[in-house]
This record gives C-alpha cells, structure tokens and sequence, in this order.
C-alpha cells in the first residue's frame, strides 16, 4: 500500500509540473482561437478531453478541441489560403487592371486628338465646309471609339456612312458652290449617289481597312487583358475540395489541439499539401506562359497598318487627299451627279454675305503634341516588360506560398500532420493533377471544370492573338469575359461527409458569373508586390527539436485513475 501511495504522489507531481494538472491549461488554444476570430469562445473546453468525436484532428492524446470547434477550424483554414490566394495575386492583378484603363485612356486621347487635328485640315483647307463637317467628322470617330471599346459595330458602315454624309457638304460648297446651300431633298440625292459616282475614289475602303486592322489589334489587346483578369479572379476564389479542406485543416490548425499553437508546417509536407490544392491551377502554367508570349507577339506585329496611334493620327491626311480628288475631279462628278438627280434644287437665297459665317473659331493646323510616354507603343512595351515577370506565376504559386508564408526557416521543430518532428520524411510530388496520384496527403480525383473552363479560353484567345484563328474584320470572336468571380455555396460549416451532422447535400453550386467589361475593383494596398517564380521542390532541412505533445498518454491516464479512487476512499 505504501509503494502504490508513494507512486501514484510521484505520478500526480509530474504531471502537475508539465502542466497538465492545471484546470488552464487549454489558455493558450483559447486565446488563439478568439484572436484569429474563429468561432465563439464557448467552444473550447476549459481542459483537455479526449477526442474521441474528432474527425481528422484525432490524436492518441487529449485535446483542446472538441467537434463544432474542428468545423470551424475547417473553415478557417479555407479562409485562410483563399486570402493567401487573393493577397499573391494583388500586384499581377493591379498591373494588369491599371493598364487596361491606360490603354482605354490612350484609345479615348487619341479619338480627340485625331478629331481636333482632322478638324483643323478642313478648317484650314476647306474652310467652307469645314463648320458643317464637324457633326459627320464627331460621329465618325465617336463609332470608332464604340468599336475599339467592345461595340460590334461594322467599320466598313460607320466609314461609309461618314462619306456618303461628307458628299453633299464637298458637291454643295466645293465642286458646285451656289449662293445658298442645296435643298435636303437635293443633298440626300446626293448623299445615295455617293457609292455609284466614287468621288473620294479609294478611299474609304482604305480608311475602312486600316481602322480595321489596327482596330482589331487593339481591341484584341483588351480583350485579352479583361480575359487576364478573369482567370486572376477565378483562381483567386477557387472552390477547394473536400479532400483539400481536410488536409488543409490537418496541417493548419489539427497542432492547436495539442496546445502547438505556434507550429508551422514541415516543406515538404506543406509543398504536398499546397501542390495537392492547387494541382488544377498548375495546370494554368503551359497556357497562361503562351498567353504572355503571344501579347509580345502581337505587340511586335502593331505596327504600320497595324498600329492603331499612326492609323488615328493620319485620318486627316487621307481625308484631305480624298476632298481634294473630289474638288479636282468636280465637272465630271457634277455631270454624273446631275445625271441621277437632275438640276440642283436649292433653298430661297436669303443673303450671301452669310454663307461663310463661322459658329466657332478656326482650329489653327498644329500637331497634336504629346508626351512620348503617352504613346501607345510605349505603354505596351512598359506594360510587357512588367507582365514578363509573371509568366511563371502558376507554375510556382503552391511553392511559392510555403516558401514565403507558410513555413518556418530552417533550425526550427516542424508540424508533419500527425506529431512535432525534425524533417518531413514522405515522398514529395511535383506540381500538376499527373504528379497527385502519389500523393500521400491530398487526394486529387479530377481537374476542377472551372478551371478546365478557363485554360479552354486562354487556348482561344492564345489562338487569337498568334493570328491563328483570325477574326473577321470589324469584329472579334466572342470571348465570354467578366469578373471571373466564383460563387461557392455550402450547405453548411461543414460537410455531413465529414462527420458535421450538415443540413443535407454537401453538393457545391458552383457558377463563373459574366459581368460587364469594367475594370475590376482593386484596392490600393499592395503590400505584397511579389514576383512569383517557379521553384523546384524544397528538400527539408534537418532541424533541431522534438515533439512535444499537450495531454496525457493512455497508459499514465490508467495509473492515474487507481491512485484517484485511493484518494476518494481516505
């Protein structure tokens, strides 16, 4: 009696001194949890417990968790690397987001400046007509700037439409001037007669054709800068899986159940883990690598004709050259059109000393004057060399996130999802769904169908962009584009298959949902302008350091107990 007295005061005094007989001893998790702001305080239990009711924090010893604390570990664990997602992708996403409303602003600048500098050739050429021309000339660059901004309009009808309104102003002023203007039946005579008499020869067909080619350039560009975006967007909120959440939360949060609060997870158990999480996106890697070479590509080929800056900008020298053939050519237009349409008809004179009266000032003929670093060719170029940096960025997302956020440096214990230890000691795989079969933490089933959704638009656009697949002129092939937000909904905190007791139906409603083409909303913190590179699996270090594990073992627990129902007995 004397020796199992002596051992079992031994016994209690060891484990008072390791601090497993104090009623606190689940402070630490406690505090943990309600500063991360994971779930109500009243969850944890005051000291540890077996856990018995656990479904993937489960643990030879006792634990400071308890089943609805789990669930919401879960999901904090979810939350945690959508924000690790959504916090990398800040900086791609800002570049890409700044310079569509760079290359928008530059396509409206140019619109102005083109129509000032086109007004001010007519203004100083044909100062006659140029007053009445400023409506036509406004429409037509208006449709223009529609066009490069996403409208599906023709631009073979806008340009057509200009000329035939420019006719009668040219016939009436130019080649037939009266002392009052033509009738408005007269003129739209005139106007319908324009394509059968050919008087500003080719062209509008040339003007159609340039607007077209450098047109299409340019709207491709922001196009596949919105599609960019898109894929950012839907990666950042990629809906992961049930075997993902659990391995997730295993290596995230099951150590604060043992009081290892503090822990981080070994290299390669977490290059596992994220690789496994993010095998669909690495999937990315081979087309969005493409789509970066192909922007260079097709920034490469816009220029001459394909150049949208040097197209917009000499819109009033062929429209100079195309008034002047009419006014050279004007007895023999005014026979045909004489033909078609009879004697001009014009309005009751009412005096001639008004016909050349001006509403507005003359334009004085100058060079638009820009900064050099306003120019297109310039902002794509600056734009490209930033984006080069990126080209890899799927490739090393999931070594990227261990690397810089997730892991502990070398010299230091490391979680291995069961227990504290040195290195991480199972095999790790490389990236992409074909290296998860081997995967000894995650278990990857399938490629996820919104991701396969996007690769399916980086192929197109890619094709797009390489003139592959080329689009008719005045119009593109239709690119859904949008946000690219994914909604996930959940029937609950937790699934039923993972032991939650959830409301039924732990099937994930999923959708990509299409908004309008607006730059997205992207906050001005970029606090975290990474440059993501790939990087070849990290092999663990040695590192000093045993487990330590909260709890007491099974075997002190049934020695424990014969000396607490002594103690009852005295």
């Amino acid at each position: 009696m004397g020796a199992l007295w002596t051992n079992c005061v031994f016994l209690l005094a060891c484990c008072c001194g390791s601090g497993f007989g104090s009623p606190n001893r689940c402070d630490e998790v406690r505090k943990v949890f309600q500063l991360r702001q994971i779930g109500p305080i009243q969850l944890l239990p005051i000291s540890p417990r077996p856990g018995s009711d656990l479904q993937v924090c489960m643990s030879k010893n006792l634990t400071c968790c308890t089943k609805k604390m789990e669930e919401k570990y879960q999901l904090a664990a979810r939350r945690d690397i959508q924000n690790l997602l959504q916090m990398s992708s800040t900086s791609i996403k800002f570049l890409i987001a700044r310079n569509v409303a760079a290359f928008q602003e530059t396509f409206e600048v140019l619109m102005r400046q083109a129509e000032n500098h086109t007004n001010a050739v007519l203004q100083e050429s044909y100062r006659s007509m140029a007053d009445q021309a400023v409506g036509p000339v406004r429409e037509l660059f208006t449709d223009i700037g529609l066009f490069l901004l996403g409208s599906e309009l023709s631009v073979d009808d806008l340009v057509q439409r200009f000329f035939d309104a420019l006719f009668p102003l040219v016939y009436n002023h130019l080649i037939n001037p009266g002392l009052s203007d033509i009738s408005p039946g007269y003129a739209e005579c005139v106007r319908s007669s324009r394509r059968d008499v050919r008087p500003f020869g080719g062209a509008p067909g040339l003007l159609a054709d340039q607007i077209s080619r450098s047109g299409v350039s340019g709207k491709l560009l922001l196009q596949a800068l919105h599609l960019g975006i898109e894929v950012i967007n839907t990666t950042d909120h990629l809906q992961l899986s049930r075997e993902c959440r659990r391995a997730l939360l295993k290596m995230h949060y099951c150590p604060h159940c043992q009081g290892l609060t503090q822990s981080k997870p070994c290299m390669g158990y977490c290059l596992n883990v994220m690789r496994g999480c993010l095998a669909s996106m690495a999937e990315i890697d081979t087309h969005w690598r493409e789509f970066v070479r192909s922007l260079e590509g097709l920034s490469a080929r816009m220029h001459g004709p394909q150049d949208l800056e040097q197209v917009l900008l000499g819109v009033h020298t062929l429209l100079h050259d195309a008034v002047g053939q009419a006014q050279k050519n004007g007895p023999r237009l005014s026979a045909q059109v004489h033909k078609l349409c009879g004697p001009p008809s014009r309005k009751p004179a009412q005096s001639a000393n008004i016909q050349h009266s001006k509403s507005r000032e003359s334009i004085p003929l100058t060079a638009a004057i820009r900064a050099s670093g306003d120019s297109l060719a310039v902002r794509r170029r600056e734009f490209l060399n930033s984006l080069r940096h990126y080209r890899t960025y799927y490739g090393g997302l999931a070594d990227q996130l261990c690397v810089s956020e997730l892991v502990f440096g070398d010299g230091m214990s490391c979680w291995n999802g069961t227990d504290m230890v040195k290195s991480y000691t199972l095999r790790v795989v490389g990236n992409g769904i074909k290296a998860q079969s081997a995967n000894p933490e995650v278990k990857v089933k399938e490629a996820d169908p919104v991701i396969n959704q996007i690769i399916d638009k980086l192929k197109h656009i890619n094709q797009l962009l390489q003139g592959k697949s080329i689009p008719k002129l005045g119009s593109l092939d239709q690119i859904e584009t949008g946000s690219g937000d994914v909604e996930g909904q959940y029937s609950g905190d937790c699934d039923d298959e993972d032991g939650c007791g959830g409301s039924g139906g732990g099937e994930v409603k999923r959708k990509v949902s299409r908004v309008s083409k607006m730059s997205p909303d992207v906050t001005g913190d970029h606090k975290h302008h990474h440059h993501y590179h790939h990087h070849p699996p990290v092999e663990d270090s040695e590192v000093e350091g045993r487990s330590r594990g909260l709890g007491l073992t099974g075997a002190i627990w049934v020695l424990i107990l014969p000396c607490l129902h002594m103690l009852l007995a005295l």
